[in-house]
């Protein structure tokens, strides 16, 4: 159900500040306007639409930075006739200055008289300057409620408690702190609350602002662990029969073993633009590249027998978390282990974590000289390490954020063996390596099976978010 009317808010302040920044993050479009270290990059004000349901709720207006705020409140001071502060503002807007010395001040403060709020971004890491204190006095004049948002908060060189007196010494009590680059989890809910307390006759609909917003976080996060539950299900699940023949011919063998490789690699990178699409980044956003421990090179590090040989120490060999029936820590093959390498013995250890169904096509496999490529426990500790950290990563990143996105801390072996334990039942299930292309047709132990995973990958980000 759409709002009754639409919200319009002003997002101003001095040059540089993150105004656009700001609505880049609160609007989720990556592309809006133009970010830059540059003074003076907003030279027209723009606007951008929050919509809920489909609807626009919420009009911000990215105007330009504020730039010689102290002579233009001298100039507005001596104007005469003006009773009331709004006044001096109007007639300002008449006069001939405002379109010569101030025209981008004007821009600001006759958006500023249009508008139901603004928004005064302030950079902390700045010193409060005289010049910022008559920002914030013309800025009232305007008789529209104004609320600060303080950016840059956790930055080694913030002053937000000196801006914070400064502000309630000029009766801004109702402040935000919200990294434009970085957001603090649940600093956008707090955001429009506040805003909510200075247009009480908006409250509700603000509110509703609220709720969707909220709404759409939910089905995001779920969306995120859903791909990477699957990606991490179908991976497990994956096998590529080999021939006696092949497997003798080592071209042949290393052949298919370059193919199986690169076929993990395309799943992981596919996912990876799937998440960057579900939180509105676009692809090569982030690079699975830049993901810590991988020292840059995702073909080479994902299967390098160095990373293979850390994570089976940290899994302590892969028993401990229930590995599959038939793999073995062969780093020769580069992650990958054989199937017809499993003595009888080490099958039947298996049955009961494995079941029937695959302890009989190994077997039979076995007597027609078939071997299979599967997926070591090792390369999925890896990958589900960092598709964690991944997910965490873009649950704290702004829409302003240049760069690509940098996953943060590895999850640890602690955190991941319940993960990988479970996921073991996807190898005995060939055909889940696949997701079928219809939703109906997707077996219903493989759905099961992603949304328990999907719960503890919830729990494992908000323990890095929380």
């Amino acid at each position: 159900m759409p709002l009754a009317e639409l919200i319009e808010v002003a997002v101003v302040g001095h040059t540089n500040a993150g105004k656009t920044s700001l609505l880049r993050t609160l609007t989720r479009r990556i592309a809006f306007g133009e970010i830059s270290d540059r003074p003076g990059t907003t030279r027209h004000v723009e606007s951008v639409d929050l919509k809920v349901g489909g609807a626009s709720a919420v009009r911000f207006f990215d105007t330009p930075g504020l730039e010689d705020a102290v002579t233009l409140l001298d100039y507005m001071k001596a104007l005469e006739g003006c009773p009331t502060p709004p006044d001096r503002v109007r007639a300002f807007l008449r006069g001939p200055e405002a379109n010569r010395d101030f025209e981008q001040e004007a821009k600001v403060l006759r958006k500023m008289l249009e508008v139901d709020a603004g928004m005064y971004v302030i950079d902390t890491r700045e010193p409060v300057l005289p010049k910022f204190r008559a920002e914030i006095e013309i800025l009232t004049w305007c008789a529209r409620p104004v609320m600060p948002v303080l950016n840059f908060v956790r930055e080694p060189d913030s002053r937000k408690t000196e801006w914070l007196e400064t502000l309630a010494a000029y009766n801004m009590h109702a402040c935000v702190q919200f990294d434009a680059v970085a957001p603090f989890v649940g600093s956008e809910r707090l955001l429009y609350q506040d805003m909510a307390t200075l247009l009480r006759e908006r409250r509700p609909d603000l509110m509703r602002v609220v709720e969707h917003l909220e709404q759409q976080r939910r089905e995001r996060q779920a969306a995120a662990r859903t791909i990477v539950a699957d990606l991490l299900v179908s991976l497990a699940a994956m096998r590529q029969p080999i021939s006696e023949e092949d497997y003798a011919d080592e071209p042949r063998r290393e052949g298919f073993v370059r193919d199986f490789r690169a076929a993990v690699l395309l799943a992981s990178r596919t996912a990876v633009d799937d998440l960057l699409a579900v939180y509105g980044f676009r692809p090569g956003d982030a690079d699975a590249a830049t993901l810590p421990g991988l020292d840059g090179r995702w073909e080479d590090d994902l299967f390098n027998p160095e990373t293979l040989r850390d994570a089976g120490r940290k899994l302590g060999t892969g028993a401990a978390v229930g590995a599959a029936v038939g793999l073995t820590a062969d780093i020769a093959f580069a992650g990958m282990s054989l199937g017809a390498a499993t003595a009888a013995g080490a099958a039947i250890g298996g049955l009961a974590s494995q079941g029937w169904g695959q302890f009989g096509r190994r077997l039979a496999n076995k007597v027609r000289g078939v071997q299979e490529l599967t997926l070591e426990n090792e390369v999925l500790f890896v990958l589900a390490a960092h598709m964690v950290a991944l997910l965490a990563a873009l649950e704290l990143r702004g829409h302003a954020a240049q760069g690509k996105v940098t996953a943060g801390r590895p999850a640890e072996p602690a955190e991941l063996k319940p993960l990988l334990s479970r996921l073991q039942a996807a190898r005995g299930h060939p055909d889940w390596a696949q997701r079928p292309r219809r939703a109906a047709a997707n077996p219903t132990r493989r759905t099961q099976l992603i949304g328990q995973l999907g719960e503890q990958l919830r729990k494992m980000v908000e323990a890095r978010t929380g």
